[in-house]
Formats: structure tokens, C-alpha cells, sequence
């Protein structure tokens, strides 16, 4: 059983060396490796494969500080770019593969990245012409050249690498030649567009210390371990992904399996018993969606129900519930982490009831993502993990304890400021090395976090309370034939826009001239749950799911007016 703590940053680490020191001593091990064709790559292939990038770069005049771009799905070479850049000294610019195409070019050209790896279902909708600094494209699905700068001579270069590595190394690459340039922990590393649910995305710039915070973090706290198996299915362009289904499994030899598809139930579940992963890191959404297909059936039955009511009896069937549950997850996991949004509280709640091991962290794009985080033997039912060593959190609040108030984070995983855009860096760091989250809630004395809601989501009523709409979201969300909602104020009055289960309606016969009924009926149960000031004065069905960021979050602006 290995030790968990909550971690200690006397260990920060050079974030360059970490790589350079795991990659010579797990040569032999297996690293990546491709879900679907079953292509495996040790770490001295991905060490080399770094190296045959790092002459490509050289090759192309890229000097340190240099911006890449990176678009495409979860692969093994979207990796081996990423690693190759950091551990050259460029600065890394990944791109959602959800973002559309209008938006890519706009973040190649913002970031002034001269290289641009780009997968072909993206790059066949972009106009090269409309790239202003880009020296060279290349073909992430097949690693090939696809565009040059005139007269520099990209094509060629990328054409005879081979040829130029063998001479470089006559003898071979072996763990002896793994040597990157020093980088200072304070150097910009990566600059990471937010999808940003409120407009267009900001560039937040992320250096080596905020990202080996992240790293040596899960290193200490043995997240992953050497020859642990992971199972990476959140896009490896957003933070968490990147930090935990990535970096860290690369910093201490693990194996990373990286499914590459969209992770729906079916196709997940399929995965998971076949990777067995030793800690699994996911979203909300997955664990809502597999509790409410696999688990609320089974205990909603008739006899269930009863036996459930009954002493003794409920244990014995909640260890059974708990136990398909972890075979549904491979059976091998330390811990599930749910991290990226809130999580449906009724779901943890039973979660918790029936001690299945999963905890709740809190994190932001601007720390790279980590703030908070607590192992699964410690977590607070309702709260979003202890405050990270190396990071100091405060509430904007008379009584943090009790009064919600925004948070506040600083400390070693904190963004240097966002790219180009000193007004919005000033507007979240004051000058103390504060970042104002924009999320409310409260804090107890040893750091723990209990979130709220988002500060701009917040409605003042009549009465002069605040709340929160995507508490009362999360318990409309839970009733029979609501796939999705949102809580807005209109007319100076709650209502609820709500997108229906049309699957579960039709499965149950519910004609479409009764759905009014239906909504009004939940409606009516809806407020038999919430505080009186929360209540919802009418429901407004939308006939189509809500606009969504590529994070998979609602643009909650688009329905706010």
C-alpha cells in the first residue's frame, strides 16, 4: 500500500531535469501507448523520438522562447511534441482540437508560434496564408511536413532528419545522451488558451516552477508510481489532463494508455478493464453519467428500496454496489479523482455513503491546475480538497468560515499573467501575488475548501440572498427527464431554462403535448427541495442541448439576458 500525504514542496524540482533524469532511468519501460492500435512506445523511443525533434528544431532556426502550436486528439505523437518543445527550451502552445477553426489560427497568430503541429481533420480548414509567423506545418496524425515558409527550406529538413540524427549519433542514442539545456523554473513553458465560458479565450502563461508545483506534488504524493498503469481520456490540451494523465505518469516511469476517442460510457467502461488503471482522473459528467445509468436503476427498484430501509441489510448491499462500481472502474485504483467542475451533490453523497474512494480537487488554468486537493481516506463530503502545500488560500469575507466570499489563491503554482494582455492579468493578480479565482465559497482553519458557485453567476434576490444557481442546477438536473439545466433571473424571478431527457420521455410514452404537465410537476417537486428564496417561478424548455465550451461547460452568458 503506498503512503499518502498531502505532499511537501521542499522537493520543487527543475521541471526540464525531471524529464531528463526519468526518461534515462525507465529506458527500458513502456511509456505510451496508443489505446486503439496498440502501438507502444518505451521511454527511450520517446526519448529519441525528443531528440529527432530537437534537430528538426535546430534545423528550422527555432531558438528558446520560440513559440509551437500543437492541435489534434490525445496521441503519442501530440507527446512527443510536447515534450520535445518544453525540453528544448520553446514555449508549448496546445490547442483544443474542439475549438473551431476561425479560433485556431486566431491563437497560432496571437501566440506568434513559428511552428505548428497540427492534426489533418483541423489543418485541411485552415488557410496557411492566414498564418502570420509560421515557418513550418506539421502532420500530427503522420508526423510529415505539410507547409513551409518560402526559401526555408522546412520540407527538406524534415526529409533527411533521419539521415542527420544517424550521423549525429553513430553509435546510437542511449540513456547516456538524454541532456537538456538548463531552464529556469521561472521561464515561460506553456501558454494555455482558456476555452473561457464568458467570450473569447486568454492566454495563460504557465513557467516551469507552476507546472513542476503540479508535478512533484503528484510525485510526492505518489499519484502515480514507477510501472503504475494510467489511463489518460480528458483532452491532454486542457491543464488537469495535462498534469496528471501526463506529466507526472512521465515523471516517475508509469505506463500511459491514451484512448484517443471520445470517452463515452460504453467505450470507457471497455477501457477501463482493459488498462486497470492504479488512479484514475476524470470529470463530473463521467461519474454523474455512469451513476445514473448503472447505479440509480438498481437501488430505485421496489424490493431494493425496502431492503435498503433495512439495517444490517443496507451495508450488505451497499458493499456490493460499491464493489461493482470498482470493477466498473478496472478494479485496480487507488483513488477516482473528480476534478474541472462541481460535482452533483447527491452523487457524492452516495458515493461517500457506500465509501467508494474518490476525492474532489479544485483547480484553474491559472495554477496550472491544482489548488486544492485532499486523498480519498480524508475527503470532506461537500468540500474540494485541503489547500496544496507551496499555496496559501483567503476569502474575501468577514467570516470565511461561514459567509461565502471569493477565493483567493497565491504560492508556487500561480500564472505569470496572461499573454499580451496586461489589462486581464490585473484584473485577477493584485500586487500581493493574489489570484482572484472569481469562484465563492468558504474555508475552515487547515485550509479546506468548500465551494459555492462562480462570483459572475451569482443572483442577489429580492430578499438580499445570494444564490448560488448551480446548487439549485444540480438538483433539477437529478430529476426523472431533465438532461440539462439553467437557473437565470427573469423578471426580477427565478426561472429555469431546461433542456428535457427527450430519450427517457419517449422510452416512458410522456406525449408531447403533456411535457408542460410533466415540467410543471418538477417544478413543483423542485421546490419542495431548495431554500424559499431559491425557488423557481416557471420552467422554459429549450428544444436544444445549451451551447458548450470544448470543456463541455455551458455558455451560461449566451442565456443570462
Amino acid at each position: 500500500m503506498k503512503k499518502h500525504d498531502n505532499g511537501s514542496h521542499d522537493s520543487l524540482k527543475n521541471f526540464v531535469k525531471i524529464y531528463e533524469e526519468s526518461f534515462a532511468e525507465n529506458w527500458d519501460l513502456p511509456a505510451l501507448t496508443d489505446y486503439v492500435s496498440g502501438r507502444t512506445l518505451t521511454y527511450a523511443d520517446v526519448a529519441t523520438s525528443v531528440a529527432k525533434l530537437h534537430l528538426l528544431f535546430v534545423t528550422a532556426g527555432i531558438r528558446r522562447g520560440t513559440k509551437i502550436a500543437l492541435c489534434g486528439k490525445d496521441s503519442i505523437n501530440w507527446v512527443l511534441v510536447y515534450m520535445a518543445a518544453v525540453t528544448y527550451g520553446a514555449v508549448i502552445v496546445p490547442i483544443l482540437a474542439e475549438f473551431n477553426p476561425v479560433d485556431v489560427a486566431h491563437i497560432v497568430n496571437h501566440s506568434e508560434a513559428e511552428l505548428f503541429f497540427v492534426s489533418q481533420s483541423i489543418w485541411e480548414h485552415i488557410d496557411p496564408e492566414a498564418l502570420l509567423n509560421i515557418k513550418g506545418i506539421v502532420n500530427i496524425d503522420n508526423m510529415e511536413a505539410e507547409y513551409e515558409q518560402p526559401g526555408s527550406e522546412f520540407l527538406r529538413n524534415r526529409r533527411l532528419l533521419s539521415r542527420r540524427f544517424k550521423r549525429a549519433f553513430p553509435d546510437g542514442y542511449g540513456p547516456e545522451n538524454v541532456s537538456y539545456m538548463p531552464r529556469d523554473n521561472d521561464d515561460v513553458v506553456e501558454i494555455n488558451y482558456t476555452s473561457g465560458t464568458t467570450g473569447f479565450s486568454k492566454g495563460v502563461m504557465l513557467t516551469g516552477r507552476n507546472l513542476a508545483g503540479n508535478v512533484c506534488f503528484g510525485m510526492d504524493t505518489m499519484l502515480h508510481f514507477r510501472s503504475s498503469r494510467a489511463l489518460a481520456f480528458l483532452p491532454l490540451a486542457h491543464a488537469y489532463g495535462c498534469a496528471f494523465d501526463m506529466l507526472t505518469p512521465l515523471a516517475v516511469g508509469s505506463h500511459i494508455t491514451l484512448l484517443g476517442k471520445t470517452p463515452s460510457p460504453r467505450i470507457l467502461i471497455k477501457a477501463l478493464a482493459d488498462v486497470r488503471p492504479h488512479l484514475v482522473i476524470t470529470v463530473p459528467l463521467i461519474l454523474e453519467k455512469i451513476y445514473k445509468n448503472q447505479i440509480l436503476p438498481m437501488i430505485s427498484k421496489g424490493t431494493m428500496r425496502w431492503t435498503l430501509a433495512v439495517p444490517f441489510l443496507d451495508s450488505l448491499i451497499y458493499s456490493k454496489i460499491r464493489k461493482r462500481l470498482i470493477d466498473v472502474f478496472g478494479g485496480d485504483f487507488e483513488e477516482v479523482i473528480v476534478g474541472g467542475a462541481p460535482l452533483n451533490h447527491e452523487v457524492e453523497e452516495f458515493l461517500h455513503k457506500i465509501k467508494f474512494p474518490f476525492t474532489v480537487g479544485y483547480g484553474m488554468t491559472e495554477c496550472g491546475p491544482l489548488i486544492s486537493y485532499t486523498p480519498w481516506q480524508e475527503f470532506i463530503p461537500g468540500s474540494s480538497g485541503r489547500t496544496l502545500p507551496g499555496m496559501e488560500s483567503k476569502i474575501l469575507s468577514p467570516d470565511p468560515e461561514n459567509i461565502p466570499g471569493e477565493i483567493c489563491v497565491r504560492g508556487t503554482n500561480v500564472m505569470k499573467g496572461y499573454y499580451k494582455n496586461p489589462e486581464a492579468t490585473e484584473a485577477v493578480l493584485d500586487k500581493d501575488g493574489w489570484l482572484h479565482t472569481g469562484d465563492m465559497g468558504t474555508r475552515t482553519s487547515d485550509g479546506t475548501l468548500f465551494l459555492r458557485g462562480r462570483s459572475k453567476t451569482m443572483i442577489l434576490s429580492a430578499s438580499g440572498q445570494n444564490i448560488y444557481p448551480e446548487e439549485i442546477e444540480a438538483k433539477l438536473n437529478n430529476m426523472p427527464f431533465v438532461a440539462e439545466s439553467l437557473v437565470v433571473e427573469r423578471d426580477g424571478k427565478l426561472a429555469a431554462l431546461v433542456y428535457p431527457d427527450f430519450d427517457a420521455l419517449d422510452k416512458l410514452g410522456v406525449a408531447s403535448k403533456d411535457l408542460d404537465s410533466t415540467m410543471e410537476n418538477i417544478r413543483v417537486e423542485l421546490n419542495k427541495i431548495v431554500a424559499p428564496y431559491e425557488r423557481i417561478a416557471k420552467i422554459i424548455v429549450t428544444p436544444s442541448e445549451f451551447e458548450k465550451t470544448p470543456k463541455r461547460s455551458i455558455k451560461r452568458f449566451l442565456y443570462t439576458h
